[in-house]
């Protein structure tokens, strides 16, 4: 499957690509390398463990058709492109045209009236709508149907991936099974009479090469389709390695006794001559079961993706005509009304119309409690309706659903590469080269100085142990399969990370600003204390700053309003109404001036507050936050308003302060009240009185500092500050801004969540230097020793076939190593 979007680039979009074929992370890095040097594609980036490629691309450039050529011409199969005729109500070639530019169009065909044509177009998000809505924005209406639909990404790559799984399982058996009496023979070393001699190497001869075409035939034909590229890659050292062995072989069976004089010189001429038949057969055995080990370890890899994908409805049921009718979820549209009946699934996100329920959204967002639906309430796709029976109306659709868009979050994520990898990609690049060379120096020694009488069968087999030693799969395994585990776990837990680099930037975080109202507190601020310092008694106080708060967006203001409704207060209406970011309000009310603000505000507007600052100084001292009243140029009252403290606030701290983090709090309160909440809740540092657009210059001055700072926070304000961070957290349940500008988006409001992110982003970037680290050192500590540099000092060499089961055995370490961070749970 393949979806295109576009980048935050005008100028760029980006093509995710499935792939079926890929066999080790080498195929990965080989399709990389390719699509990277094809025209109009500016960056390429393929995922072995997910069986993606993500490109991307100009446009203007049209180069999907060739990205999708260069991967078959590679020898790997994508998924084929959905197919869709279009039509318009006049022709324009200048519409055509415009739509083969779009993202995700591959190829777009007019026919001889340029009034329709055949488009092919890359998966979901370059739906059919999306085509239509590109024509008509060149000035045409257009219509069309589909004549080959999208097929689910997901199901695709583990329908692809169970048929890989099972051909390598059938492949590994049957060449295991042939592989027996090979060994058998070999082992028996002429002790079993009937298959001594050249009848045994007749037998060994016709088993082993059954077991080449058959179970090795992929390694020969990808090293084949390398060496024609003028390219090396995994396949090649096995191709080489085993074809070296069984050449040898078949040339000392077929004429034993240039070889037997050659090996063994005194023994005579009608001696038989060694032959490594075995080494060729279990090679290519033990690299079949390592592959298929490794498959099932990196399908268990992604078994978060799959469940939360499965939460996604396939149908839903709508009101059309008056009467319910069971519709494909991708005829939903913006503006259906939904019905979900008990135990069924919420097919879409949208408001509730009609009915009451209690909602299971805990894989959502993290609730553990079902959420009682009322007219009025929002209702995510994917929840589960548990009691009742509901009808909303549709508000977000197909890739706008709540549950698609964390899907696809966690996909990119997955098939995003971390800086650390590159280091990797390095290494792998010249590896296979280095290590050919190597071998060939091998034969070359051994052949020259080694023993006269021994010198080509231990040059034949160190030339073999060094290559199939050295395949670098497991270096290649290394860190996208912990990405894709680590961030897989972080979707189970309700973290979203965005990609690779953002997962290494947060592992390296030392430092962690919370943004107060919204992500300390739970953001409903209320209003406690009223105190008067004028004339004017209590009453008026208030009805003068709730009317002119009313005209207000401003959480403190609707705490205000709400409040002197409660005490029987009229709020009326205020004229002149006039915003003062950071600062407060003012308007004219019932003929009089009033502002209502904070102490910059009141400082502003009066110059004789004195009386108004020691009312402000108590109110501060509990904890709440003073809004001061002034009527006329006049201060009149202080009001106390205060945010609760969220549940798991100080429980979030504790846990920053557990894995080292130095915490901070940032608002624009004043300090008095910021710091009696950091004293609740054991921040480290408190950054009071900031300004909405200095949020993001405090954060800077933490950097300069010398810190890695984590920025947590929920709203349109926090955006800069997200940004500028080295890593921006963002409350899922906050601001699109917010979460837009973020690194890391927490499902739900728990903000226990942000400090776990860091953890988990700490536990994934040890567990790929863990894999780096034994992959390297197996790399660097194998190769000589199958070069046989012990031999001299030990008498001890490594065989081919120990050589492949070490090879084999360290990639399904390092996914085994990977699959760890399945473990990872909440810090206590």
């Amino acid at each position: 499957m393949a979806t295109a979007t576009q980048t935050p680039s005008a100028e760029n979009a980006q093509a995710e690509i499935f792939l079926s074929g890929m066999h080790c992370a080498g195929c990965a890095q080989k399709i990389e390398r390719r699509l990277s040097s094809v025209a109009g594609v500016e960056r390429a980036n393929v995922s072995f463990p997910t069986s993606r490629a993500v490109v991307t691309y100009h446009p203007h450039d049209r180069p999907l058709a060739n990205v999708l050529e260069a991967i078959v011409e590679l020898g790997y199969k994508p998924v084929e492109p959905a197919h869709a005729r279009l039509t318009l109500d006049k022709p324009s070639l200048e519409a055509w045209d415009r739509l083969a530019k779009s993202p995700g169009v591959v190829a777009v065909e007019p026919d001889a009236s340029n009034r329709a044509a055949d488009v092919a177009y890359l998966g979901e998000a370059a739906s059919l709508a999306d085509l239509k809505r590109v024509l008509s924005a060149s000035g045409v209406l257009a219509g069309g149907r589909a004549t080959t639909d999208a097929a689910d990404p997901l199901e695709l790559e583990a329908h692809h991936r169970e048929m890989n799984l099972a051909a390598l399982k059938t492949r590994f058996l049957v060449s295991a099974a042939l592989s027996f009496p090979v060994v058998f023979i070999a082992m028996a070393h002429g002790a079993f009479t009937p298959l001594a001699g050249l009848l045994g190497h007749w037998i060994q001869l016709l088993l082993t090469t059954a077991i080449m075409v058959y179970g090795g035939g992929q390694f020969f034909r990808d090293a084949w389709a390398a060496l024609k590229r003028g390219s090396a890659d995994m396949n090649t050292l096995v191709a080489v390695g085993t074809g070296a062995a069984y050449v040898y072989s078949v040339a000392a069976t077929l004429a034993p006794r240039f070889f037997t004089v050659a090996a063994v010189g005194e023994h005579g001429a009608h001696a038989v001559a060694p032959v490594y038949f075995e080494a060729a057969a279990v090679i290519i055995v033990l690299v079949l079961l390592g592959r298929w080990l490794e498959g099932r370890a990196t399908r268990a890899a992604g078994n978060a993706l799959r469940e939360l994908a499965r939460l996604q409805a396939k149908s839903a049921r709508v009101i059309r005509d008056g009467l319910e009718v069971d519709v494909p979820i991708g005829d939903v549209v913006v503006g259906d009304v939904v019905v979900a009946r008990p135990g069924e699934r919420i097919a879409v996100d949208g408001v509730v119309e009609s009915g009451s329920s209690a909602v299971d959204e805990s894989l959502l967002t993290g609730e553990s409690l079902p959420v009682e639906k009322q007219p009025g309430a929002n209702v995510f796709g994917g929840a589960m309706n548990a009691t009742g029976a509901l009808r909303y109306r549709a508000s977000r659709v197909g890739r706008e659903t709540a549950i698609a868009r964390i899907v696809e979050m966690v996909r990119q994520a997955q098939s995003s590469k971390a800086p650390i990898a590159r280091l990797a990609d390095v290494v792998s690049g010249i590896f296979v080269p280095v290590v050919i060379i190597v071998a060939i120096a091998t034969f070359a020694a051994w052949y020259v100085w080694g023993p006269e009488a021994t010198r080509l069968n231990l040059a034949v087999l160190t030339f073999v142990s060094v290559l199939i030693v050295a395949c670098p799969c497991a270096l290649g395994l290394a860190t996208p399969t912990a990405i894709m585990v680590g961030t897989g776990r972080g979707a189970e837990l309700g973290i979203l990370i965005k990609g690779g680099a953002s997962l290494e930037q947060a592992a390296r975080i030392d430092a962690i600003v919370f943004d107060k109202t919204g992500t300390l507190t739970k953001g409903q601020p209320a209003l406690f204390d009223v105190a008067t310092v004028g004339e004017m008694p209590e009453s008026d106080v208030l009805r003068f700053a709730a009317t002119a708060e009313r005209g207000s967006e401003h959480p403190l203001a609707a705490a205000i309003v709400a409040g002197a409704q409660n005490r029987g207060v009229t709020v009326g209406e205020a004229t002149a109404f006039a915003a003062e970011a950071g600062f407060g309000v003012r308007a004219q009310v019932d003929g009089h001036s009033v502002v209502v603000g904070n102490r910059r505000l009141l400082e502003q507007a009066a110059p004789n507050h004195s009386a108004a600052i020691a009312a402000a100084d108590r109110i501060a001292a509990a904890g709440h936050t003073p809004i001061f009243v002034l009527v006329d140029g006049a201060p009149q009252g202080v009001l106390g308003v205060a945010d609760e403290v969220k549940p798991q606030a100080r429980q979030a701290i504790a846990l920053a302060h557990a894995i080292g983090l130095e915490t901070a709090m940032l608002t624009g309160d004043n300090r008095h009240v910021a710091e009696a909440i950091a004293r609740e809740v054991g921040v480290d540092r408190v950054l009071a009185e900031v300004l909405p657009g200095d949020k993001a210059a405090e954060v800077a001055r933490l950097q300069q500092s010398g810190k890695r700072v984590a920025m947590v926070g929920d709203g349109v304000n926090d955006a800069p500050a997200l940004a500028q961070a080295d890593v921006g957290i963002a409350i899922g349940r906050g601001a699109d801004v917010a979460v837009a500008a973020a690194d890391v988006t927490l499902v739900g409001d728990d903000i226990r969540l942000a400090v776990e992110s860091i953890a988990l982003a700490r536990a994934t970037l040890r567990t790929i230097k863990q894999n780096l680290f034994l992959s390297f050192v197996y790399n660097v500590a194998s190769v000589p020793i199958a070069a046989g540099v012990l031999f001299p000092f030990t008498g001890w060499l490594l065989s081919p076939i120990l050589a492949s089961a070490a090879m084999s055995l360290s990639s399904v370490c390092v996914v085994t190593n990977s699959l760890r961070l399945r473990g990872f749970g909440r810090q206590n």
